[in-house]
């Protein structure tokens, strides 16, 4: 299994603003190949903290669905989102092999 989180921190009086546009996901990474699960955390103690949760089947399934070109698409929305505090926000990725369960 790979994980990926991707964690980002906005403004705290824009938290809601993110989580709900990500209740509003296009959802088209839910249909890639080797995709498990995506999950939103947020920070119980900084709630402008917000971290993308991905789980794939392997690492290779995950870099396979960064070169696709509904990546492309997702991401390529993300620039023009109106809020240019929010769209130019550059998150801090980590990447995760899991080794145990």
């Amino acid at each position: 299994m790979y994980i990926i989180h991707s964690t980002f921190v906005v403004p705290d009086e824009k938290a809601d603003e993110v989580i709900s546009i990500y209740h509003s996901r296009s959802r088209l990474v839910d249909e890639a190949d080797g995709f498990q699960r995506f999950l939103l955390l947020q920070n119980e103690k900084k709630p402008g903290e917000i971290t993308v949760h991905m789980e794939w089947d392997s690492k290779e399934q995950f870099m396979t669905w960064i070169q696709s070109e509904d990546y492309k698409r997702i991401h390529d929305l993300e620039k023009k989102y109106p809020d240019q505090e929010l769209a130019s926000i550059i998150p801090s990725i980590h990447k995760f092999k899991v080794v145990a369960v």
